[in-house]
């Protein structure tokens, strides 16, 4: 999403660090070309007024530390305000202390992604050893109430029975008297929503806040739609004082001007964002590490939580085993696959390692896309056990099955094959080298496991 205001930023700093000296006017200049980039990225412009102006202030301003360049004195400036225009340093848990079952009233304009965004929430919470209850409260949506059930379905979730002939605060009323009497311990409304804020939905809300006396108000803002998003934020807060923010489809490839803006303007906290279609694609917001990924710094903190909640211990230990004896084979290679998938697209993973954006970027086409991985699976997937286990066996005629049934061609096999016995190679002389040789050799590694280039 961030991909242009990055550029821009980066192109900002990289004339920074080459001055020397940081006067009041290149600061001025660098500024002016920072303000450009922010409004172009559709972020409001009062929070721009602002911000820049509070970045001059302390660059003039401020002792330039020994550590640092000037120019990296002003980057670092500019880090930690964009930090605090999205709230880095808030407390943006959920207030779920209190005597169960506790309430959260997911509000919103159609199209934002609210339905899906509560079971993505309720599996969070059951992840945290809740036990949530998902409420479809939307009469008017058609299918509204079956989507969620599907989702609940996906995910183990209880679904609470309702239909479109109910009125939307006895549905919400009627499933927190369910929820105590069935020891669910937190209830999520799924309430109703329309193409643009009207009087009939605002009372509606107002009538099930009233019932229920919700812990939290998250409202499910679309970040594709720029400043709209920002104006109905506030026409919801100023209405019903919500609690909190979600923000869905974060990795779409809109400007980012609402993520960087609505907090600012509604004083409410930024407490989850949806990054991706996937029902597990929700995350606590960190505004901390989702400016260093807008500046190119990485974001290693979230790559790190997904690895863990991905990979197993024990099957790393024996991974490691398995390098260590040179025993890797297409089973292992098949297996690794699928755990990294897990993490996410391979563009959102290389994002999060500080530098490999931007080489991500110069390297268009060098790395494999998503659907090469899928050929590669497909390959792997249409050969037998003993063959996973020991590729030297096989033969021509096998490679012909296996091209047939994975649905590629013979040569595509050939290079599938060519390529991991490189890799093999190249693991056992990295378990020769150590640590610094593994540097070294990093840029040959990738290069070794992609077979259709």
């Amino acid at each position: 999403m961030f991909d242009n205001l990055s550029d821009k930023l980066e192109s900002v700093f990289k004339k920074l660090r080459g001055q020397g000296v940081m006067t009041e006017d290149n600061i001025k200049e660098a500024l002016r070309e920072v303000r450009l980039a922010l409004l172009e990225a559709d972020v409001n412009f009062k929070v721009v007024r602002d911000f820049v102006e509070n970045v001059r202030l302390k660059a003039v301003g401020t002792q330039v530390l020994t550590s640092l360049s000037p120019g990296q004195q002003v980057i670092r400036i500019v880090h930690d305000e964009l930090v605090s225009v999205m709230g880095g340093g808030e407390d943006n848990s959920l207030d779920l202390a209190a005597k169960p079952p506790v309430a959260i009233m997911m509000v919103g304009l159609q199209g934002a992604g609210k339905t899906t965004t509560c079971g993505k929430l309720g599996n969070l919470l059951k992840k945290q050893r809740r036990r949530p209850l998902l409420v479809p409260a939307d009469i008017y949506r058609p299918a509204a109430i079956e989507q969620l059930k599907t989702v609940g379905r996906q995910l183990g979730l209880e679904v609470f029975n309702s239909s479109a002939d109910q009125k939307p605060v006895d549905i919400c009323t009627n499933a927190m008297k369910f929820a105590e009497l069935n020891g669910y311990d937190t209830v999520i409304l799924d309430t109703a929503g329309r193409h643009q804020i009207d009087d009939f939905l605002m009372n509606e809300l107002a009538e099930i806040k009233a019932a229920v006396l919700p812990r939290e108000i998250l409202l499910v803002a679309d970040a594709m739609t720029g400043q709209e998003a920002v104006n109905v934020a506030v026409g919801f807060n100023d209405l019903l004082d919500i609690s909190g923010v979600v923000l869905s489809k974060l990795d779409g490839d809109a400007k980012g001007g609402a993520a960087l803006s609505i907090r600012a303007v509604t004083g409410k906290p930024i407490k989850f964002a949806g990054l991706g279609e996937k029902l597990d694609a929700l995350e606590v917001f960190h505004a901390d590490r989702l400016v260093s990924r807008i500046l190119g710094m990485g974001d290693v903190l979230t790559l790190v939580e997904k690895a863990q909640s991905v990979f197993d211990g024990k099957e790393a230990e024996l991974l490691q085993q398995k390098l260590k004896k040179n025993q890797f084979d297409l089973e292992d290679f098949l297996n690794q696959m699928q755990q990294i998938k897990k993490l996410g697209s391979m563009e959102s993973i290389m994002g999060m390692i500080p530098g490999m954006g931007k080489m991500m970027k110069q390297m268009k086409g060098a790395q494999p896309s998503e659907n090469e991985i899928k050929r590669i699976e497909a390959i792997i997937r249409s050969m037998t056990p003993g063959e996973r286990a020991n590729h030297s066996i096989i033969n021509g005629s096998r490679r012909l099955r296996i091209a047939k049934g994975s649905g590629t061609t013979v040569p595509e096999v050939n290079q599938l094959l060519k390529r991991f016995t490189e890799a093999q190679k190249m693991m056992k002389q990295l378990q020769k080298l150590g640590p610094k040789g593994l540097m070294k050799s990093m840029g040959g590694f990738g290069k070794g496991m992609m077979p259709f280039r």
